[in-house]
């Protein structure tokens, strides 16, 4: 059928930092050059900053670059770091403080500020709107538009108001709209569905090592005034993560009595029976953490996949018609445990090549290659280059001697060592049978400090509309209760933070898979770590998913 179509230079999928940036900076070169340059962000979230999480401790030298009068415009960072203090737990007791002289440089966050980046985007979307960016919220690109000469030229949104075999309901049905562009910009996030495609049908990662991920799970409590002291951070590793999963936690003093407090658990791990989930819950009670949480309310929930390969795993950047920025390409710096910076940079560097091209004269089809040089003689190049083994030396020597490594690296060397570090094995191939691996007795939430995944998907405003296409596919529809469940003990069902995948055992005994996609806070680890490969996160319907106030 004959499609509605509308056309732009430039079209951007996803209102995050990467995708805000590059339209802002699209719109500041245009008006250097005098020139018009029509630029539209499509954002799957009800509203920007909706899908929006991270911990986030926010280094401003993008921004300054960007808007070097943040201030005067009213930039939400209204909290800058006061202090640092690091602790390695060595278990659910027992910590050690470690002394500011060990601790990595990376690590260090003088002249930074604790924000919500959820704000941060909206107040973007605030100067991308006043430059002349036009933002669609609550439309999500369901797949990229190729033409036949393979170069991308824009993207199709999704159709609303269809069953769930994909039939228009009567009297709901809007289909979906082409958005037409000379380059098209994809700034997802982490393991975006279109960019994980484009990497695909272009063959983007053919030299690059596999991407590693870390899934994050993120609350936001007001506490007791007393125990709040705004802008300390608090990182800790060690307890109850080890060798085999690592990662570590943040608990950073906002504005107005908050505190937000989170646990990254790398998706490396091996045992099926580990719950990221529980595990965070039961971090909580740890007296480095409780002592600020107690008597306190827990206001928000949200967990969301990070992309953590860094340089090693760096996909190539563009393909003809359009590149990846942010996370969609994997630009997190992990040895800063930061990426806001970074996806904003790359977002910026691949506008400025985009306004050239249109700005030239250009239709659109090629490849930005100016990106990709102007990405080799930036800050952001140098940021990745130095903390490129930061990730493979916790992989391969384990937290405490990675840590070793890793302080030698970064504060000796500058992260300029002459050799490389590589982990080649992805994520989701690291898991042992079930057989091979370990219980693990989680302690039940009590209701104060720990509670369970459904009160949590409640707290993260998750919905979706009921009836639609479930978006969480699945490759063979018989694996989940094949080769899953007996290998592995389904893993889906503990990987997931927010309960989407069940085990139920029926009446007849018999045990069904049972997916629920309205919980489904769009974190993307099924995706990840699912051992058989078999479930590919796609868009739901726009404006589904959680709606997060200021994660």
């Amino acid at each position: 059928m004959e499609r509605e179509f509308m056309e732009f230079d430039v079209v951007i999928v996803g209102a995050g930092p990467s995708g805000l940036s590059a339209a802002c900076r699209l719109k500041q070169k245009a008006a250097d050059a005098g020139q018009e340059i029509s630029v539209c962000v499509v954002e799957k979230g009800s509203e920007v900053g909706a899908h929006i999480l991270s911990g986030a401790v926010f280094e401003t030298r993008a921004l300054d670059e960007l808007f070097p009068n943040w201030k005067e415009l009213g930039a939400p960072l209204n909290t800058p770091v006061k202090r640092d203090d690091i602790y390695l737990l060595k278990n659910a007791e027992k910590a050690q403080k470690v002394p500011n002289f060990f601790v990595p440089k990376t690590m260090h966050n003088e002249g930074n500020y604790i924000i919500s980046l959820g704000n941060l985007c909206r107040w973007l979307a605030e100067q991308a709107e006043n430059l002349g960016v036009e933002v669609y919220p609550g439309f999500a690109a369901q797949e990229a538009l190729i033409n036949a000469d393979g170069a991308v030229y824009g993207i199709l949104t999704g159709d609303m108001g269809v069953d769930r075999d994909g039939n228009p309901k009567e009297g709901m049905y809007t289909p979906g709209m082409e958005l037409r562009a000379k380059y098209t910009l994809f700034a997802e996030g982490c393991r975006g569905h279109i960019g994980k495609q484009l990497i695909s049908r272009y063959k983007l990662d053919n030299e690059a090592d596999a991407q590693h991920y870390g899934l994050g799970i993120k609350e936001i409590w007001d506490i007791d005034p007393a125990k709040h002291e705004e802008g300390l951070v608090v990182h800790t590793a060690g307890w109850p993560l080890d060798d085999d999963n690592p990662g570590g936690s943040f608990l950073y003093h906002t504005e107005n009595n908050q505190v937000v407090v989170g646990l990254i658990v790398d998706l490396s791990y091996s045992n099926p029976y580990l719950s990221p989930f529980d595990e965070f819950q039961r971090y909580k009670h740890h007296p480095v953490v409780s002592q600020y949480l107690e008597g306190g309310t827990r206001v928000a929930y949200g967990a969301r996949a990070i992309a953590k390969g860094g340089l090693n795993s760096l996909p190539k950047m563009v393909f003809p018609g359009g590149a990846l920025i942010g996370c969609d390409l994997g630009t997190l710096n992990f040895a800063k445990i930061k990426g806001n910076h970074t996806a904003m940079k790359s977002g910026m560097l691949a506008a400025e090549a985009a306004a050239d091209a249109v700005l030239a004269g250009r239709e659109g089809g090629d490849e930005l290659t100016a990106y990709v040089d102007a990405f080799k003689s930036s800050w952001l190049y140098d940021d990745l280059f130095t903390s490129r083994n930061f990730g493979p030396a916790i992989h391969k020597f384990g937290a405490l001697l990675g840590g070793a490594f890793n302080y030698v690296d970064q504060n000796i060397f500058g992260g300029k060592l002459p050799f490389t570090l590589r982990d080649t094995t992805p994520d989701y191939a690291k898991l042992k049978p079930a057989a091979e691996s370990k219980k693990i007795a989680y302690p039940k939430p009590d209701g104060k400090l720990s509670f369970d995944k459904l009160s949590s998907v409640f707290l993260s405003n998750t919905n979706h509309e009921e009836i639609q296409p479930c978006h969480l596919k699945l490759a063979d529809a018989s694996i989940p209760l094949g080769k899953n469940l007996p290998m592995y003990d389904e893993p889906a069902q503990r990987y997931c933070p927010a309960g989407v995948y069940e085990i139920v055992t029926q009446e007849s005994g018999e045990q069904k898979f049972q997916i629920n996609a309205q919980n489904c806070v769009h974190c993307k680890t099924c995706d990840i770590k699912d051992p058989a490969q078999n479930i590919t996160w796609v868009a739901p319907e726009g404006t589904g998913g959680p709606n997060y106030p200021n994660m």
